[in-house]
């Protein structure tokens, strides 16, 4: 018999995990470590999605393929006009009827071969629309569409993909361990970020468009392979259930959207979740050019950024999970990681200033920590305001509000960088200042974000 490899991995890391891997106490002798740990390999597709999407192409298209940065953000941020939809898949997900009682796979396979597709149109796509080589003939709508429709499908892979998987994970779980599992479930994306920029930084390290292709192809034929190993035999076919289901009510969309609404706080939350998400997400487009054209970090250079980022990230998981497993109200370690944010968001710019390499590293790490903090304690907030048997919906909700305002802060990041470039009084001043006016706009909507977390009358968002 062959020697199953990944098995064997999966049972070396999960037999590690409960020492040293955050929420690895929420495994139990039905649900195994392992299990979890295989289910969480769709976190790390989406990773390495989002590495190659936000780090390495930006970079590669502004500063290689001299694309505008506001084309760059647009593209990025074509992914939003998917994210709204993140609250009615996860309620349709909820509520599912299927023959064989699956109810989140289906959605999740949908999703990753959305993703398959986009990829396997993009490294065309790109070279045509920055008009290298041979492209240069080519009409520039035709790359220009094609390019929009990758990243359209790649970002609505990304949404349906995340927000099913997360739910099947909760649904393997006892309720009061939900939390636990979905944190455990974006601990695994940071680690399949920190992983892919690192190999992504080592295959590009002698850049070619060549390459560049190779390298989106082959996250393209991982995804579907990951994919499919991570769904396999985690949800069981239940005729039963498909049977209670069908003799269930559907309940509509509104009606569930109106339920969740008036839960006390959650609109407030909704709020404080965007302007904190808008608030780190605008740096997403414009780490890696500003690394690249203020600092003369090299491509490979950049895209480690993106690893250093995730790996802050991760620690502000780690802290938040023992802390919130506690008495701690979540809405407050929120308030903290957008306190961490701003001195962050300093230091880049203080980078640009004389400040240098390791100044700028320390303020990338440090804005990582703050999201990692902010983005787990709003996640649990959402989660404990939920409504019974509507994990899906509300997963969905916070899904859908953290990625519109990532979406529209990347796309007006990179807007606002352009127009400053424009303007000889303001970017003319230096190569780093279009981007220090950003950073600049993020740390003020940190700051609306801790004025907003702030209790009042000694009573939290959650509870207002």
């Amino acid at each position: 018999m062959a020697f199953d490899y990944r098995a064997f991995a999966l049972r070396k890391l999960a037999a590690v995990g409960p020492k040293y891997l955050p929420f690895a106490d929420v495994a139990t002798e039905d649900v195994p470590l392992s299990r979890l740990l295989r289910l969480s390999l769709f976190q790390v597709t989406v990773g390495a999605a989002l590495v190659l999407l936000v780090g390495t192409l930006n970079r590669v298209m502004i500063v290689e393929l001299a694309v505008p940065a506001t084309l760059v953000a647009g593209m990025l941020a074509l992914p939003l006009l998917f994210a709204p939809f993140r609250t009615l898949i996860g309620h349709r997900s909820d509520q599912h009827k299927s023959a064989l009682g699956l109810r989140r796979v289906p959605y999740i396979w949908k999703g990753t071969m959305y993703q398959f597709g986009g990829f396997a149109i993009m490294p065309f796509a790109l070279l045509v629309l920055s008009g290298y080589g041979e492209a240069v003939d080519a009409p520039r709508w035709i790359g220009l569409s094609s390019a929009a429709l990758a990243f359209l499908l790649v970002g609505a892979g990304l949404h349906i993909v995340q927000t099913a998987g997360l739910a099947l994970a909760t649904d393997l779980v006892r309720e009061d361990d939900q939390p636990k599992v979905v944190g455990l479930m974006y601990v695994m994306l940071l680690f399949g970020m920190v992983l892919s920029a690192l190999i992504y930084g080592a295959l590009l390290e002698n850049y070619t468009p060549g390459r560049l292709i190779q390298v989106i192809q082959g996250t393209a034929v991982l995804t579907i392979g990951l994919n499919l190993f991570a769904l396999w035999k985690q949800e069981a076919l239940n005729r039963d259930r498909a049977r209670e289901m069908d003799n269930q009510r559907s309940v509509p969309f509104a009606e569930a959207w109106n339920a969740l609404i008036a839960q006390p706080g959650m609109v407030r939350l909704m709020v404080l979740i965007a302007l904190g998400t808008f608030g780190f997400g605008m740096a997403d487009v414009l780490l890696e050019p500003y690394g690249g054209q203020a600092l003369g970090f090299s491509v490979a250079e950049t895209t480690r950024l993106t690893a250093l980022f995730a790996t802050g990230t991760l620690i502000g998981f780690a802290i938040a999970s023992r802390v919130l497993s506690g008495p701690a109200d979540a809405v407050s370690i929120g308030r903290v990681g957008a306190l961490v944010g701003v001195p962050g968001f300093a230091a880049i710019i203080l980078a640009s200033f004389g400040g240098g390499a390791l100044v700028f590293l320390a303020g990338v790490l440090a804005t990582g920590l703050g999201a990692g903090l902010f983005g787990h304690a709003t996640l649990t907030a959402t989660i404990r305001a939920a409504p019974e048997n509507r994990i899906g919906l509300a997963l969905g909700t916070w899904g859908a509000v953290q990625a519109t305002a990532a979406g529209i802060g990347v796309a007006l990041a990179g807007i606002t960088r352009d127009i400053i470039v424009q303007m000889p009084l303001l970017g003319g001043l230096s190569t780093a200042a279009p981007y220090n006016y950003v950073f600049a706009i993020e740390i003020a909507f940190l700051i609306l974000a801790i004025l907003l977390a702030i209790p009042k009358g000694g009573r939290t968002v959650q509870e207002t």
